[in-house]
């Protein structure tokens, strides 16, 4: 008997496994199809690697502003897509390499659940005192937009660059995955469209700092549709004939393209686990409950990552799968992290606690500071001077809700604020900790300082 299985070796699932192995646990990981998950495979990772190659491609071009001149960039999708593979072998090759030494048994094939303390791999029956269920999502579904492969596609398919770059690309979907790949394909050479059913793009994001990212977007040749929705779609000699009309009314419309992205968001996959029969609950949508363990309704059962429940993000499955692997070796653990959120458009939009929105919604009087990249030496040396840093604290108190980045290197930027935040620090503290110059990073120190009214390269207003 294993002291502890886990189903799925994606982010989440891997570090579970592993950390569980760490605290002296007989583990064994079940993966049905590649070891690192949809994130490794066909997610997080390949999705990087061709916004990199892409953007690339842009720098490229724009190199003839401080004097680099280059011949016209060639694209090869072939080359590209082996650079891509490359990369994602070398990282799922090391996650089997890491379950291995640290002693984590891998399994291949589907596993259901038979009880609480009994599961079936491809019809052979293991035994398990605890089991996490680390299974992760799928594409969500659209009506009248099911993906066929060739007209209407999901992220895993568009990751094809080598399948061709299409001339018109609709994209259904204005979240993370609909506007990366939006960056990818406009980069790549497709006229892109992007159609989204609320009123802006990134649902629930800062509505000041989408707005900037909306036009910017735009000004790179993204085409952005919001309130909308599509209705249906047929395909014919010109290629295909996307229905859409407005969500408050209004007459409909007719768009042209050679491909649809379907982006509309995730699905928790929980098809064939057999959770009916063992009594582990899941919630209207589908996702698997927890408490702050990340244990389900079933004592000695877990659920992490995806599968579990929102926001589907890595690095939130990581975290849950470290707390579930604890308490399943009898720690004390508990999920209780502020989870940062990015999105790897050019420039980046990254984002931890707090809107202004949400904070009045609790009643809260917000103080707010910003500063804008077009103030930062080092934003102007690397060509990337569009964007704005906006930190959030309570007015009476001074303590940081939330900070919200627009700009270069955002993605790393944000960690900072996340820290700040887990650590309950104030915005003074931001804007009286030294940072070094020139760099990205100070301009989270002004932003905190202009909260105050005493910013230093902008006019505090």
């Amino acid at each position: 008997m294993y002291d502890l299985i886990v189903i799925g070796t994606g982010p989440g699932g891997y570090h579970a496994a592993i950390r569980a192995a760490q605290l002296g646990l007989k583990v064994a990981a079940v993966e049905a199809g590649a070891v690192g998950g949809v994130c490794l495979n066909v997610g997080c990772i390949p999705t990087k690697a061709l916004l990199h190659a892409a953007e690339t491609l842009e720098n490229a071009k724009k190199a003839a502003e401080f004097g680099l001149v280059f011949s016209e960039p060639q694209r090869d999708l072939t080359k590209m897509g082996k650079w891509r593979d490359k990369v994602v072998k070398k990282l799922t090759g090391g996650v089997a390499s890491l379950l291995k030494g640290n002693g984590v048994e891998l399994i291949k094939g589907f596993a259901r659940l038979t009880g609480p303390h009994e599961l079936e791999v491809d019809g052979k029956k293991l035994e398990a005192k605890k089991t996490i269920i680390a299974t992760g999502s799928k594409p969500a579904a659209l009506a009248g937009f099911e993906p066929d492969g060739e007209n209407v596609l999901t992220s895993t398919e568009m990751l094809r660059v080598e399948s061709g770059v299409p001339e018109r690309l609709l994209i259904i979907g204005g979240g993370v995955i609909g506007l990366e790949f939006a960056s990818i394909y406009n980069r790549l050479g497709s006229k892109v469209t992007v159609l989204e059913y609320e009123k802006q793009i990134l649902p629930g994001s800062d509505p000041e700092l989408v707005k900037l990212l909306t036009r910017i977007l735009k000004k790179q040749g993204v085409e952005i549709r919001t309130g909308a929705k599509a209705v249906s779609y047929q395909r014919g000699k010109e290629g295909l004939a996307v229905s859409i009309e407005a969500v408050k009314g209004g007459e409909s419309e007719v768009l042209a393209a050679d491909q649809i992205l379907l982006a509309v968001g995730r699905a928790p996959v929980t098809a064939g686990l057999n959770l009916e029969a063992v009594g582990v609950r899941t919630d209207e949508r589908g996702f698997i409950s927890t408490n702050e363990h990340m244990e389900t309704n079933v004592a000695g059962v877990y659920a992490i990552g995806d599968v579990a429940r929102p926001p589907l993000l890595a690095h939130k499955a990581m975290k849950e799968g470290l707390v579930a692997a604890a308490h399943a070796a009898g720690k004390p653990a508990a999920f209780d992290q502020q989870i940062p959120a990015v999105v790897y458009t050019n420039p980046e939009f990254a984002s931890v606690g707090m809107t202004e929105a949400a904070a009045k919604e609790r009643g809260i009087k917000t103080a707010v500071g910003r500063f804008p990249f077009s103030a930062s030496g080092r934003a102007l040396t690397l060509q990337q001077s569009e964007g704005v840093i906006k930190v959030i604290a309570d007015a009476e108190n001074d303590l940081l809700l939330g900070v919200h980045i627009l700009g270069p290197g955002a993605s790393d930027l944000i960690a900072e604020a996340t820290l700040a935040l887990e650590m309950a620090a104030t915005a003074s503290d931001l804007a009286l900790t030294v940072h070094p110059h020139p760099t990205l990073s100070e301009n989270l120190m002004e932003a905190a300082e202009n909260l105050h009214g005493q910013a230093i390269h902008v006019i505090n207003r």
